[in-house]
Parts: C-alpha cells; sequence; structure tokens
C-alpha cells in the first residue's frame, strides 16, 4: 500500500508545500476532476494543479482532511475523505472527495481522478470569482 506517500501528500497539500507536491508527481501526471466539461469533467497538468492547491492552503483557514480511507489497488490506491476548512468570512467549508490515485513505478502519483461533491465546492467558486473581479 502507498500509505507513506497518501500521507506527505495530504501533508503537503495541507501546509501549502508546492516543492514536496511537485517531488511527489510523476513528470507528465494528470489530475482529473469531476464536474461541467467534456466527458464530465476537467484535466489538469501538475502546475495547473499546484497553483490551485497553493490557493487552497492560503484561502481556508483550519485546512484539514478528515474522515480519510484508504483501500490498496492494482497500481495505486483509493481515498475517501472529507476536507474542511474555514472561509476567509468565516463559514465552515466541508466537501466530501473521493480520490483514485495511480502510482507509477518510481513511486510517484501519475494520474489522480477527483470525484468531489460539487454543491459542496460552490462557495470556493464564489471566492475565486470574487477574488477574481476585485482584481480587475
Amino acid at each position: 500500500m502507498h500509505e507513506e506517500l497518501a500521507d506527505r501528500f495530504m501533508a503537503a497539500i495541507t501546509g501549502g508545500d508546492v516543492d514536496t507536491l511537485r517531488s511527489l508527481y510523476a513528470p507528465g501526471a494528470l489530475i482529473w476532476h469531476n464536474g461541467p466539461g467534456p466527458g464530465g469533467g476537467t484535466e489538469q497538468g501538475v502546475d495547473d494543479n499546484l497553483r490551485t492547491l497553493r490557493w487552497l492552503s492560503r484561502n481556508l483557514g483550519d485546512f484539514r482532511y478528515e474522515e480519510i480511507r484508504r483501500d490498496a489497488l492494482p497500481g495505486g490506491y483509493v481515498q475517501r475523505h472529507v476536507l474542511r476548512g474555514t472561509l476567509p468570512d468565516g463559514s465552515p467549508l466541508e466537501i466530501a472527495a473521493c480520490l483514485f490515485v495511480t502510482v507509477d513505478g518510481s513511486g510517484r502519483i501519475a494520474r489522480i481522478e477527483e470525484y468531489a461533491d460539487t454543491r459542496g465546492s460552490d462557495p470556493l467558486r464564489d471566492l475565486a470569482a470574487a477574488q477574481r473581479a476585485a482584481r480587475a
């Protein structure tokens, strides 16, 4: 099982440690998120994903993953969790999600398919839109 990799990955996300995150991804890794778009979601490369994760760590207070459950899969693992934190306005955020993680032969993350409660992430989309509008 890839327990150590998964633990390092979650700790780096919540800590905003982009260097560690980058080191955990295999070259050319792809991250897919469910939601609108062709095929029911969107795919990101590592750089775009790191921008997203850095933004999360900067904008959520008490950012954490709870209720984590993991199971080994051939070539990786599946993780269910609840992302929790506090938005800048003080309101709580809670998003249930599931990750299917493919690990390459070197022990690095080659692909993630993330299925998240899209209604739960509405406050994050609203916050990002407000920040973009403020910069315009």
